[in-house]
C-alpha cells in the first residue's frame, strides 16, 4: 500500500512599520520585504505605534489608527448588503461552479457591508471564487440578504494580504433579532493577544483602563453578563481608588498577563471571565514604556522601572538588578517617557538583553548589553555600556525566529528606517553614511603596584595578547590595540584620572 504524505510548513512572515508605511516579508526564503501599498499614509509612525499578531493578522494600534494587515483571508467585494443582514462570523458561503465548489468560512464584514473576509477552500476543479456565479450563505448564524448574492453584485475577489480598519463587526440579524457587537475604544496605544482575546489599553480618555475582545473573536466588543467568553474591561488598584495609568501589556502565552503601570505592576492569571485573578506585583515601581520589557528563555520578566533594570521570576516580586552595579543609572541617563524611548530586547543567540535608551528627537542613544553568561555569585549578569550612530539608534526590535535558518536573528528597527542585525563577522557598523569602525574599551584595575600596600612598585612592561589566526590561516587577526596606564598614590585617584583621561602614561 502506497502512502503519500504532503508536508505543510508553518510560515512566519516579518511585518514592519516605518515612515508611515507597512512592509511585509513577501519571500520567506530570502527575506525580501514588499510594501503593503494600501497602508501607505494610513498610520502615523511619528506617534507611538504597537503591533501584535493575532489570527494570521498583524494588528496595528496607533492612537485613533486601529488597523489590520490580514494575511490569511480572501476578500470578496460586493454591492452593499441590506442593513443588519450580512453573514455572521462563522457562516459558510458557497459558490457552485459546476465542476467544483468554492467555500468560505466568514471571518469579518466591513462596516459598509461591501467586503466579506474569510478563509477560502475548494473542492473539485474550483481554485478560487469568481465574479460570474452567485454566492450563497447557509445562514448558519446570521441571515444574509440578498441570499444568494447575484453574480452581478460581485465586483472582485482578492487574495491576501489586505489592509482595513479594525472595527467591531456590523449588526447582524440572528433568529429575527438584530445583534450588535459594541465598539472599540476611540484610541489605543497598547495592544497584545492574551488567552485568545485582543487586549487594548493606553486610551487617553481612560488611561487606567484595559479592554478585552470576545475570546476567539477580535471583532466583538459587546460586554455581556453570564458569558464566559464575553468581552470584558477593567482597571487595577484598590477599591474606591482610580487605577494607575497603564504603560505596558506583557503577556506570557495564555498563562498570565503583566500589566505595567506608571507606578505599579499587576499580573492577571487565567481568564477574567472564567475564574481569573488580578494580583498586585508591586506598588513601588512602574514600567517606563510600552516596549520597556522582555522575557528571557527561562520565563523571567525584565523591565525598565523607577530605579533601573528589574527582574521578576513570576509569581515573585520585582528585584532591581542594576542597583548592585549601576546604582546611579536612572539619574545618569535622565530618561523621560516624553522625550525618550527605552526598549528591552532578549537576544536568544547571545543569551543577553539589549537595553536601548534613545532620545526620540535626535537619535542620541545610551545602551547597555546585560550579559546573562556572566553571572556573579548573586546571580546578577554583567553590564556593558554601548552607543551607536544616531541613525542606528534602536526604536524597536524583535527576535525573529524565521523559517529560514540564516535569517533567524535579533532584528533592530532603527531611527533611519532600516532594519539591522548584529553581525559577529564584521568590524564596522553600517549607518546610512557608510562604514563606521567599532571602538571597544575595557578598564582593568586599579591594581596594586606592590604586594605590600604601603610600598611603591615599578611597572616595567605590559604584554597584550589578542585573539587572531595563525600565519597563513583562515582566521582574521585583531586590529591594533592602544592602551593607557594611569598611576596615582591611591585607587580613588586612579579612577578619577581614568574618568577624566588625565595624565595617562
Amino acid at each position: 500500500m502506497a502512502i503519500t504524505l504532503t508536508e505543510y510548513a508553518n510560515l512566519r512572515r516579518l511585518v514592519a512599520a516605518g515612515t508611515n508605511e507597512i512592509w511585509w516579508e513577501s519571500n520567506v526564503a530570502t527575506g525580501e520585504m514588499t510594501e503593503l501599498a494600501a497602508a501607505n499614509g494610513d498610520i502615523d509612525t511619528t506617534d507611538q505605534l504597537n503591533m501584535f499578531e493575532a489570527y494570521q493578522k498583524a494588528i496595528i494600534v496607533n492612537g485613533a489608527n486601529l488597523k489590520i494587515a490580514d494575511f490569511g483571508n480572501t476578500k470578496i467585494t460586493i454591492t452593499a448588503l441590506t442593513d443588519n443582514r450580512c453573514p455572521a462570523k462563522g457562516d459558510l458561503l458557497t459558490q457552485d461552479q459546476g465542476d467544483g465548489i468554492a467555500y468560505m468560512i466568514v471571518d469579518f464584514v466591513n462596516t459598509a457591508r461591501t467586503n466579506i473576509y474569510g478563509y477560502a477552500y475548494y473542492t473539485g476543479n474550483a481554485t478560487a471564487f469568481n465574479t460570474t456565479v452567485d454566492i450563497s450563505s447557509n445562514d448558519g448564524i446570521g441571515s444574509m440578504d440578498p441570499n444568494p448574492i447575484p453574480n452581478a453584485n460581485i465586483s472582485a475577489v482578492t487574495a491576501p494580504p489586505h489592509w482595513y480598519d479594525w472595527t467591531a463587526y456590523p449588526d447582524v440579524t440572528i433568529d429575527g433579532v438584530i445583534t450588535s457587537y459594541g465598539s472599540l475604544p476611540n484610541k489605543a496605544y497598547l495592544g497584545c493577544l492574551y488567552n485568545g482575546r485582543a487586549v487594548l489599553s493606553g486610551n487617553p480618555e481612560e488611561p487606567n483602563q484595559w479592554y478585552m475582545s470576545r475570546q476567539n473573536n477580535i471583532f466583538d466588543w459587546a460586554y455581556i453578563a453570564n458569558d464566559d467568553q464575553s468581552p470584558v474591561k477593567g482597571s487595577q488598584g484598590d477599591l474606591g481608588e482610580v487605577g494607575d495609568i497603564v504603560r505596558c501589556l506583557g503577556p506570557y502565552k495564555d498563562d498570565y498577563l503583566i500589566i505595567g503601570c506608571a507606578g505599579s505592576e499587576f499580573i492577571m492569571f487565567g481568564d477574567p471571565m472564567h475564574g481569573g485573578e488580578l494580583r498586585e506585583l508591586t506598588l513601588t515601581t512602574g514600567v517606563f514604556g510600552a516596549n520597556s520589557y522582555c522575557w528571557d528563555n527561562n520565563n523571567n520578566f525584565y523591565f525598565w522601572g523607577n530605579n533601573g533594570l528589574y527582574k521578576i521570576t513570576v509569581p515573585g516580586v520585582p528585584i532591581c538588578i542594576s542597583q548592585f552595579k549601576l546604582p546611579r543609572i536612572v539619574k545618569d541617563e535622565a530618561a523621560s517617557p516624553s522625550t525618550h524611548r527605552v526598549i528591552l530586547l532578549y537576544d536568544n543567540d547571545r543569551h543577553g538583553i539589549v537595553v536601548a535608551i534613545t532620545v526620540l528627537a535626535t537619535g542620541a542613544n545610551s545602551n547597555y548589553w546585560y550579559d546573562l553568561n556572566a553571572l556573579d555569585e548573586q546571580g546578577i549578569g554583567g553590564f556593558f555600556p554601548e552607543s551607536y550612530a544616531t541613525d542606528c539608534a534602536i526604536y524597536s526590535g524583535i527576535y525573529y525566529n524565521s523559517n529560514t535558518a540564516s535569517l533567524k536573528s535579533l532584528l533592530l528597527g532603527n531611527t533611519d528606517g532600516y532594519i539591522r542585525v548584529f553581525d559577529d563577522t564584521v568590524k564596522n557598523d553600517v549607518p546610512a553614511s557608510g562604514a563606521e569602525a567599532i571602538d571597544s574599551y575595557v578598564g582593568l584595575g586599579p591594581i596594586s603596584m606592590s604586594g605590600i600596600l604601603q610600598r611603591e612598585g615599578i611597572l616595567s612592561g605590559i604584554d597584550l595578547t589578542v585573539a587572531g589566526g595563525g600565519i597563513g590561516g583562515s582566521q582574521s587577526d585583531s586590529d591594533d590595540v592602544d592602551f593607557k596606564v594611569y598611576t596615582a598614590r591611591t585607587s580613588e585617584q586612579v579612577i578619577e584620572r581614568l574618568n577624566a583621561n588625565t595624565n595617562p602614561n
